[in-house]
């Protein structure tokens, strides 16, 4: 009997044998700094608002008492470690398996790992130096290194595009893209950066350089403290290793009543986009009121990581079976 999908993997053995290196190296790199590795749900009762973002939803047929039956497949463990935070925990990490629907090809898996970590007491700047020591002890699995390079956001499209990203207008922005051709309908300033940095900056990145870039516009904080100035900016950083993203860095936000406001700002912008709600986290509402300390937290894609130490392009080539085969 034939099978109905191809049943071998779809990442060769050295590369399986290369992700458990990598997993053990993450957990020695953290035991030798005293941050605790935690678990955290992988399904709740609430969504990810970010509109850019979709999520899994499942029902769930057992008993519930009264909670709903609905339940989403988180996209990352950001909320339940900030609740741990809250309730004292102090620095912990998770090295978990996420999911986000509509996410599938060459780059993108609709599961894959991510590492995220929180450090009580840092900033972005300063959790960003300990994301880049973590990336290079990666890169040594495989004989590699790769030079830091830091920037902030205004510098890096001053200097590469020869426009200010928080000053330049949209028409501005638009002819920056040259021959990227694409439908202008519906897209917003922050679209217009979005698509200079993925078109125009991240595949003219050095393969051997490790670039973050730090203090983003106060429009794409996401979960980040603003920072007032002329003009406020983000504390967040990314970091990329030539042209992959590899990490997203936050100095967290611990106001509950703003994050409540950025969830509320979320809906509006799925509403308009025609996107369906997503219910929001009220538990962290409640542990940010409670009292989440000042801390610092990134996000790492171990996948796309992979990638890096193997030199691909194809996320597939890592996974044990990716889409495709599951």
């Amino acid at each position: 009997m034939s099978a109905a999908w191809p049943w071998r993997p779809s990442a060769a053995a050295p590369a399986l044998r290369l992700r458990a290196r990598l997993n053990a190296l993450v957990r020695a790199f953290f035991a030798a700094r005293g941050v605790l590795e935690v678990e955290t749900p992988v399904l709740s009762r609430a969504g990810n608002t970010e509109p850019n973002i979709a999520s899994f939803a499942l029902e769930f047929s057992g008993r519930t008492d009264g909670a709903p039956r609905t339940r989403w497949l988180r996209t990352s463990p950001e909320f339940a470690l900030k609740r741990l935070l809250a309730a004292g925990i102090g620095d912990c990490y998770e090295l978990g398996r996420v999911f986000r629907d509509g996410e599938a090809g060459g780059r993108h898996n609709p599961e894959f790992t991510l590492l995220e970590w929180y450090r009580v007491g840092w900033d972005h700047l300063r959790l960003l130096e300990e994301t880049v020591a973590l990336v290079r002890e990666a890169l040594a699995l495989v004989g590699r290194d790769a030079a830091p390079q830091v920037t902030t956001f205004r510098d890096l499209y001053w200097q590469r595009l020869q426009l200010d990203p928080f000053t330049a207008d949209v028409e501005v922005l638009r002819n920056a893209l040259g021959d990227v051709a694409l439908d202008p309908e519906g897209l917003t300033r922050d679209d217009w950066l979005d698509l200079l940095m993925t078109h125009r900056l991240q595949p003219a990145f050095d393969a051997d350089t490790l670039l973050a870039v730090h203090d983003w516009p106060a429009s794409q904080a996401a979960l980040a403290r603003i920072r007032d100035g002329d003009p406020p900016v983000a504390e967040r950083f990314e970091l990329y290793l030539g042209p992959l993203e590899l990490a997203n860095g936050y100095h967290e936000l611990t106001d509950a009543g703003e994050q409540r406001a950025r969830f509320a700002r979320d809906g509006r912008v799925r509403a308009a986009r025609g996107l369906p709600a997503v219910p929001l986290d009220a538990a962290l509402i409640d542990a940010l009121a409670h009292g989440l300390p000042a801390c610092a937290g990134v996000a790492l894609g171990v996948d796309r990581l992979l990638m890096a130490l193997l030199g691909t392009e194809r996320i597939a080539d890592v996974l044990a079976f990716d889409f495709a085969r599951a």
